[in-house]
């Protein structure tokens, strides 16, 4: 007999996590699953804004704000604007905020699973299929051959879910730019021009359909992203061809200024490119039986917002405290959940698009400053 679980949630990303803790408080357990061999497994990025109303209200439902401010930085860092020829149009210094936080992502994961019974992770278990058995059951299989049926499945496993087939046949689309990331270690020694361009707090270099990203990180390195317009696969057909990455890249910032070109030239290793998918803003299912999804599973969308950690963490609290205010009623949580769920994820989506095309118009970055307060 295949093992059963009430509750499984595929996927210990931010909102995977989250939900697993409120229901964690609320008594009620769950098991997450997720395809990497451990914690450690792969980086988790940069650090991330934490939203008052969305990813600290996540925090909050999750008994952890306390904890979370105790490792979070206060405020809002220095932002710094400018253009190809590297003339600063904006320039915001770090300010003082009682509201605003952020964290590297690292140890915010680090915190959510520190919260949780170490029973409750299971590490190396990759997806293979799911079905439906009925009566809101699942058999969700696993690429090493094991099996375990759920009442309860939860698609927290990002843009590319396996678990969102169930309930909707809609596919992320390729939004048409591609973000290389770089880092450039030890910035201030090592790489002291670039440093002293980027600043101590978020960089945006914008143009006509390209741009570079950067920010600095607790540890002196900066983290840079390229973003380019170009064919969804250009970067696998150069590796495929065996060409490198990086004098790729510069090709089009060609004309830009050195300064900014030295973003990407000095770059400490190998560039590593990110294809941007985004499913329809909108997207929306039908209520299934026992399956629901949360996060990237439900609304993957450009990230130039900052929204879609906080998004999902906010969807892991709300679904977790549905759950909890129906002890019998799983199907009214989900329909409820998903009531909230559905307006919520498509107004950010709507809003990550038009960010996206307003950063790279042909007057970047002119049309972004427009919008920003004055």
């Amino acid at each position: 007999m295949p093992r059963h679980e009430p509750i499984a949630i595929i996927g210990a990303g931010l909102g995977g996590l989250t939900l697993a803790r409120v229901l964690h408080t609320a008594g009620i357990p769950a098991a997450v699953y997720d395809l990497d061999a451990s914690p450690l497994a792969r980086p988790q990025g940069c650090a991330i804004d934490l939203h008052e109303d969305t990813g600290q209200a996540a925090l909050r439902a999750a008994g952890l704000h306390t904890a979370f401010r105790a490792l979070a930085r206060s405020g809002t860092g220095p932002v710094r604007i400018l253009d190809r020829d590297a003339v600063v149009h904006r320039e915001e210094d770090a300010t003082p905020d009682t509201v605003r936080a952020d964290i590297e992502r690292g140890r915010l994961r680090d915190l959510l699973l520190g919260s949780l019974p170490r029973e409750t992770l299971h590490w190396g278990a990759r997806v293979a299929a799911a079905r439906a058995l009925g009566d809101g059951r699942h058999e969700v299989r696993l690429t090493d051959g094991s099996v375990f049926t759920t009442g309860l499945l939860v698609g927290a496993d990002g843009a590319w879910s396996r678990i969102r087939p169930l309930i909707s046949p809609v596919r992320p689309r390729y939004t048409g730019m591609t973000l290389l990331e770089a880092d450039l270690d030890e910035a201030d020694t090592r790489h002291p021009e670039c440093a002293a361009l980027v600043g101590d707090g978020i960089f945006y270099a914008l143009g006509e359909k390209r741009g570079l990203l950067a920010h600095r990180r607790t540890d002196g390195s900066v983290h840079v992203y390229a973003a380019l317009t170009v064919p969804e696969n250009w970067a696998a057909d150069l590796r495929s061809g065996r060409r490198a990455l990086a004098p790729a890249v510069l090709e089009h910032f060609d004309g830009w200024d050195p300064g900014l070109r030295a973003l990407i030239a000095e770059a400490d290793g190998p560039l590593t490119p990110r294809p941007l998918y985004a499913l329809p803003a909108g997207h929306r299912w039908e209520r299934s039986p026992g399956v629901t999804l949360l996060g990237d599973a439900a609304h993957v969308m450009p990230p130039f917002t900052g929204e879609g950690a906080n998004l999902a963490m906010l969807d892991g609290a709300e679904l977790g405290t549905a759950l909890a205010a129906r002890p019998g009623d799983t199907e009214g949580a989900l329909a409820a959940y998903e009531r909230a769920l559905f307006p919520r994820g498509a107004q950010y989506a709507a809003e990550a698009g038009a960010v996206l095309d307003l950063c790279f118009r042909h007057d970047a970055p002119h049309g972004l400053l427009a919008q920003l307060p004055v």
